[in-house]
């Protein structure tokens, strides 16, 4: 019987078929997969590396641009941020005074702080000869911003030409009750009456030792090296092409009546002080320290100064430290100038800062201008003012004083050897390139600033220097 029929006949009788059998798909291989080893890998393996070199060194290159930025004076936030800020956080403008002195100092210990970037202005178009110096620049920081000298290579790399730091007594003294600093935002200005508070010439003295042996050190030279300018820098500011003044002054409770007392004092600062100063300050027309003004009278001025001088001439290093004073801007009538210039010519002393806080309050207003209630307050408390509008006054009497200074010397000269021109910084008001230049050439060497950097920020002295270059 065939095949054929057999299959025809169980379909007829209904008998089961049998299962039908799918054929199996083919299997791939189990591979089993092992981590990637250097002897064999994948050809799309060293992307992941790759990439993340790449991730890293474009974070790391942000950074460092975020870094050249934040730390540059130029930078936008010095000037439109900080300041602003520092009013509105800190009411009290001492408190933002301390606040900033103290961010500097830490900042600049970490190398995060703000300094001059802008390499053009380091040329000759900007630099003056200053007291047998070639000055980098002729902008200053005036004293009071640094009181007890705790920032002083923060403020030279700011770009300044000359750092003054103090006013230091030769005993630490309080000042004044606080508050004694108050903002007028509407003049830029600023009354203060701190009464000259100071840690003492001893501490100041402590401080800019061991900045001198650290820098000594740095450069593997000795401390008498470096004194006495075998390093190759100005011994006080440690920088070539720049000067550190030293502010001086007597204790409030001196009486200024007894002038031997008066003279022990800053002579004692000299003591201490002159050895790590390019410059002495000699501080006698602060407004804060009662009976102070009245050492600018001819006689006693003269004979403080020339203790002074006779106590910087005998400083322990080859070349004694310049000595200044500080005159008031009320002390404006020709007889006074007069005095104060003949106390100059008379003592040997080197120069003459031109301006200091105004007890005035007349013609301070620009028309147009009203304050509010609280700046009205603020603007008639006891003290210095210092601000914008004591430019014109500035420039008035370093015109004056360069006349009379000069005309002294060709008078008194005649049969004598030629004298060195004495030397004049000014300081009150200066904001700008413009106000900067017009004090030079009215016969200042040097333009200070310390309110204008207040309100424009960490950026003001290169903001001046790069004014005064743009439209030499």
């Amino acid at each position: 019987m065939s095949a054929s029929l057999l299959r025809s006949r169980a379909a007829v009788s209904g008998a089961k078929a049998a299962p039908s059998v799918r054929p199996a798909l083919p299997r791939s291989p189990v591979v089993q997969r092992r981590n990637a080893s250097s002897s064999s890998s994948s050809p799309g393996d060293g992307a992941v590396p790759l990439k993340a070199a790449l991730y890293g060194t474009a974070v790391a290159a942000g950074l460092y641009v975020s870094y050249l930025y934040a730390t540059d004076t130029r930078s936008f936030v010095h000037r439109w941020i900080v300041p602003p800020a520092l009013r509105y956080v800190f009411p009290d403008a001492e408190d933002a005074h301390h606040v900033g002195t103290v961010a500097l100092k830490v900042l600049h210990e970490v190398n995060l702080h703000p300094r001059e970037r802008d390499t053009t202005l380091t040329g000759p178009e900007l630099s003056v000869s200053v007291f047998g110096t070639e000055l980098q620049n002729p902008i200053g920081i005036s004293a009071g911003l640094d009181k007890d000298a705790e920032i002083p290579d923060a403020l030279f790399d700011l770009g300044a030409g000359v750092v003054e730091v103090g006013g230091c007594t030769p005993f630490p003294q309080a000042g004044n009750p606080k508050p004694r600093v108050f903002r007028v935002p509407k003049l830029d200005g600023m009354v203060n009456r701190y009464g000259l508070n100071s840690r003492g010439a001893d501490d100041m003295a402590i401080r800019l030792r061991d900045r001198l042996r650290r820098y000594a050190r740095s450069i593997g030279a000795t401390e008498t090296e470096v004194l006495n300018g075998e390093a190759n820098v100005p011994p006080g500011s440690l920088r070539p092409g720049r000067l550190l003044a030293v502010q001086i002054a007597k204790n409030k409770e001196t009486d200024e009546k007894d002038e031997q007392a008066v003279a022990q004092d800053y002579v004692y600062c000299v003591r201490r002080l002159a050895r790590y100063a390019d410059v002495l300050v000699v501080n006698v027309s602060s407004p804060n320290t009662p009976g102070l003004r009245e050492l600018q009278a001819t006689e006693p001025l003269t004979r403080l100064l020339s203790a002074v001088v006779d106590a910087a001439s005998r400083t322990d290093r080859k070349q004694r430290p310049k000595v200044m004073v500080k005159v008031s801007p009320d002390e404006d009538e020709d007889a006074q100038i007069e005095g104060i210039v003949q106390a100059v010519h008379r003592s040997g002393v080197d120069g003459v800062i031109v301006g200091n806080t105004t007890k005035r309050r007349t013609g301070v207003i620009p028309e147009g201008i009203t304050l509010t209630t609280k700046e009205v307050s603020n603007f008639h408390e006891t003290g210095g003012y210092s601000g914008p509008a004591m430019y014109s006054r500035t420039l008035d009497l370093v015109g004056r004083y360069r006349k009379l200074l000069d005309n002294y010397a060709f008078e008194n000269g005649k049969n004598a050897a030629p004298t060195t021109q004495k030397v004049i910084f000014a300081t009150g008001g200066i904001t700008n390139g413009e106000e900067a230049r017009n004090i030079l050439n009215a016969g200042a060497s040097v333009a200070m600033v310390y309110t204008g950097m207040v309100y424009g920020g960490a950026g003001t002295v290169t903001r001046i220097k790069r004014e005064l270059k743009d439209k030499a």
